[in-house]
């Protein structure tokens, strides 16, 4: 047998309206062989087929989910055999928070592949049991319930296709309200209820952290400007650390009561303060901004 051409092999799966669409189209413009809604069988003579050097195909991402019905059982005894064959498939699991997942479905109008004449609800259920041992097995797994499509690119190729300039480490400012739940994805993250609340004043309460008046009010009595100067230094410390480590994203979660005011100040201020350094590739995300003060 010749000499294998298939060096990497990505297995896409996961939760339908999780973003695995998305997750292709990025595997697609780095250069890999996809195919979506693969049957398990398929994959493994497909698997077979780039084996060999001839095929001229080095790199492949398949989307494998549940539209094949109830096989994962399969799946996952194929994927196990694969490093058999000399190809050791990477697993990418993307998952989303139920409410999140009934909200994509409404707003596509799609009916859920294992509940095609029930609810999305009882769909979701179904998927939920299928897809466990496969997340189990996963070497990334991502919840997109709060990315964006753009943002969900971003983390794919920093987490699996390292196309970014060696030595920076992006970075993502996060502001979150606790009454909505708290930040899944954050890697630090600061509870800044202590401060000045801006919510109890009227003339305040419709604005938001990116406003001067604001900002003021917070630190009204210096209260904001104690916290940065003890919040700089840690910052100034870690971030070279988890940089030296080989981390390549890092998200920073800072929350208040509703996320409207006082955390949506205080990640503009450090985005601001950080996205001058070269090392760091820096963006914002106001999860909570938009809702109903």
């Amino acid at each position: 047998m010749e000499a294998s051409a298939l060096t990497d092999l990505v297995v896409i799966t996961g939760f339908s309206g999780a973003g695995k669409s998305t997750a292709m189209a990025v595997f697609e413009d780095e250069g890999y062989f996809c195919v979506d809604n693969l049957p398990v069988e398929m994959i493994h003579s497909l698997v077979e087929l780039f084996m060999h050097s001839g095929a001229k195909v080095a790199r492949a991402a398949v989307v494998s989910d549940a539209r094949g019905g109830s096989y994962f059982e399969g799946l996952v005894s194929m994927l196990d055999g694969l490093p058999e064959s000399g190809v050791r498939p990477r697993i990418l699991f993307l998952e989303a928070d139920e409410e999140v997942l009934l909200t994509r479905y409404k707003e596509t109008r799609r009916r859920h592949p294992l509940a095609p004449s029930g609810s999305v609800a009882e769909g979701i259920a179904r998927e939920r049991e299928l897809l466990a041992p496969l997340r189990a097995r996963a070497e990334v797994v991502i919840d997109t319930s709060a990315l964006t499509a753009a943002m969900l690119r971003r983390r794919l190729i920093e987490e699996l296709l390292p196309t970014q300039p060696a030595g920076r480490l992006s970075i993502t400012f996060q502001s979150f309200g606790f009454k909505y739940g708290p930040s899944r994805d954050a890697d630090l993250l600061f509870d800044v209820r202590f401060l000045p609340n801006p919510h109890y004043e009227p003339e305040l309460r419709p604005h938001t952290g990116r406003d001067a008046d604001v900002v003021a009010f917070i630190n009204r009595g210096g209260e904001l400007d104690a916290f940065y100067e003890r919040l700089h230094p840690l910052l100034d410390y870690l971030l070279p650390q988890y940089l030296a480590e080989g981390k390549a994203h890092l998200v920073v979660g800072i929350g208040c009561t509703g996320g409207r005011h006082r955390s949506v100040a205080i990640a503009e201020h450090l985005a601001t303060r950080y996205e001058g350094d070269g090392n760091y590739l820096v963006e914002i995300v106001h999860r909570d901004v938009g809702e109903d003060p």
